[in-house]
């Protein structure tokens, strides 16, 4: 494989400080041409003194303020690369021409620079799995065919075990989750779960958003859609099981009865290594499974009762339009909500079930448009969504069990 040019939107969070450990172990391979971050100015700055990236951007502050913090971690004034700040700083890094963006970007917010970087020729890893979701016609319709190579471990492992057999051998997807910490709990017993509580996932360390989603199996409902829309597989045809381990990420069955799974162990590195190198594999990116040692892996039905929301999913997944843009962004205002005391953990999926009824009531009148076909159309959904959230997050009477919230 030859040289690439990364840039890595989202470079202070979780994936994207992984995507630069694999790029500084792979120096030969990767050169890291622009990066992107939202509030740590501090990290970033580090970042950029050690990449030397040409371009640094960031979502706050003021240029000269990020150009300090960069001099300072550089100590070397013949490091002075291009500076853009503000809500354009990730669409603009996007759209450099680098031969792989890693969108790491938590949110909505990533449907721009997802479009931007699609639209510059590049290769999208994309671990941005909302700017798919919500924007999935336009996101489609900009992506010439393998463009997009998804950095969620499920949808990576789709993608390799694919590699079995051809599109029309496929019967259906597994896509497989941890269950999160409340694994097994009826609904009531979900009914005092705590935020310090839902943030304890069992196997990762992610953000508030995307730990709190593990934990009510929004995360899960977000990558049914993902999978349909990267895959071209019907609803009816994805399928969700429980693996508490996690170390099969997801499988594919084929017409033949035979199913094809990919395993490793329960970390993003092999995701993140496969994403900036695609259709190859680098070398020693994460250490794999110990066959030598005895262990057990389980398997579970997904309890629809307990956990609705991937249910929900699917519904808005089928319905398709700026549904999945509602459901996403009503989830980012309740997990919020949620935090700040002002809901309990089974209201954040009743909340999203309440303004997608809502949208669906409302669609086509008052300004509400089903239509998904331009940025503007998506992006008045989220707002329209989120609007409705904070009403019902507000207006809602919340039982605080024992004190606890």
């Amino acid at each position: 494989m030859s040289s690439r040019t990364v840039a890595v939107l989202g470079s202070t969070g979780s994936i994207g400080t992984q995507a630069l450990e694999v790029v500084a172990a792979h120096p030969d391979r990767f050169t890291v041409v622009a990066l992107s971050a939202g509030r740590n100015l501090r990290l970033l700055a580090e970042q950029a003194a050690t990449t030397r990236a040409p371009l640094v951007a960031a979502a706050v502050g003021d240029a000269d303020e990020v150009r300090a913090a960069v001099a300072a971690a550089a100590g070397d004034p013949s490091y002075r690369p291009e500076v853009v700040v503000g809500d354009d700083a990730a669409t603009l890094a996007a759209g450099c021409g680098a031969d792989v963006v890693l969108n790491g970007i938590t949110g909505s917010i990533g449907l721009r620079p997802t479009l931007a970087a699609l639209a510059a020729g590049s290769t999208l890893a994309l671990a941005n799995k909302e700017s798919l979701i919500v924007g999935g016609p336009l996101v489609k319709k900009a992506a010439r065919p393998d463009q997009i190579v998804p950095v969620d471990s499920e949808h990576s492992a789709i993608a390799q075990s694919l590699r079995g057999g051809r599109a029309s051998e496929v019967r259906r997807l597994v896509v497989t989750a941890s269950g999160g910490p409340f694994r097994g709990r009826t609904r009531a017993e979900l009914a005092g779960v705590t935020p310090d509580q839902a943030l304890a996932h069992p196997n990762f360390s992610m953000g508030r958003v995307i730990t709190t989603n593990s934990a009510t199996l929004v995360n899960k409902g977000l990558e049914v859609i993902e999978a349909h829309l990267l895959f071209d597989v019907p609803f009816d045809r994805i399928d969700v099981v429980v693996h508490p381990q996690q170390q099969i990420h997801s499988m594919v069955e084929f017409h033949d009865g035979s199913t094809i799974a990919q395993l490793g162990p329960p970390r993003m590195l092999v995701p993140i290594g496969l994403g900036l190198s695609w259709p190859e594999r680098l070398t020693d990116v994460d250490v794999p499974c110990d066959w030598t040692a005895a262990q057990t892996w389980e398997f579970h039905p997904l309890d629809d009762d307990a956990f609705p929301a991937v249910r929900l999913a699917r519904r808005v997944g089928e319905a398709g339009g700026t549904h999945p843009a509602v459901y996403n962004a009503a989830n980012e205002v309740a997990v919020d909500a949620f935090h700040d005391g002002a809901i309990g953990f089974t209201d954040i999926v009743d909340t999203v079930a309440r303004v997608v009824e809502a949208h669906e009531a409302s669609a086509g009148h008052n300004g509400i448009d089903v239509d998904a076909s331009s940025v503007d159309s998506v992006l008045a959904a989220d707002r329209w969504a989120r609007e409705r959230a904070r009403e019902i997050v507000g207006a809602a009477p919340v039982e605080t069990p024992g004190g606890d919230r």
